[in-house]
């Protein structure tokens, strides 16, 4: 008994105080094992994150696309001005048609950010890269995709699809429909394209 008249709460025996610490141990070792294993994936998703922003602030400062500054996405095929042509439900052809062969990979006419890889109703399959100036460059009509996905990073050549004729082109020649918008407005692409 304590001078107060209390009495003393017995001590932990040596095993009860061993079992304590290794419990405590093992906790500890899990924590740092999880923490080990998250690190290097949010440490990846920090830095691609903060490489994404630069690209974007550096694609921001550029130049938008002049005249016969861009290349043909399809390189050797002819080019025609089919903008603002007619279109059902009173639309006008917001871009041009380029035909070529079902298959035939299309390039990308500038480098970019690829911001869209997915469907619309008009334009089927879709690939959106985001260029200097903040210039959009809309490839519609594919195929298919190349092996890309939104936020990865395109140079200029770089396959981003295949000609084909989906969305409402359903049934018509193969060919992509390639499209520009600065600041959300259409514009004609034709003359921003290089003429062979």
């Amino acid at each position: 008994m304590l001078a107060d008249g209390k009495n003393q709460p017995p001590k932990p025996s040596f095993v009860s105080r061993v079992l304590g610490v290794l419990i405590k141990a093992v906790v500890l070792l899990g924590f740092l094992f999880v923490f080990d294993k998250l690190l290097p994936s949010i440490s990846e998703q920090t830095q691609s994150f903060v490489v994404a922003k630069w690209q974007q602030m550096s694609l921001l400062q550029q130049e938008l696309p002049t005249e016969n500054s861009l290349p043909n996405p399809l390189p050797d095929k002819r080019l025609t001005d089919t903008w603002g042509a007619a279109r059902s439900q009173g639309r006008s052809h917001e871009g041009i048609d380029i035909f070529a062969e079902r298959g035939t990979p299309i390039q990308s006419t500038t480098q970019g950010i690829v911001s869209k890889v997915g469907e619309n109703n008009l334009g089927g399959r879709v690939v959106v890269v985001v260029g200097p100036g903040g210039a959009g460059h809309y490839y519609a009509h594919l195929e298919d995709y190349a092996d890309i996905a939104p936020n990865d990073w395109v140079n200029q050549g770089d396959i981003i699809g295949y000609v084909g004729d989906s969305g409402n082109a359903k049934g018509t020649p193969p060919h992509v429909h390639y499209g520009i918008y600065i600041n959300g407005s259409a514009v004609n692409p034709y003359p921003l394209l290089q003429k062979d």
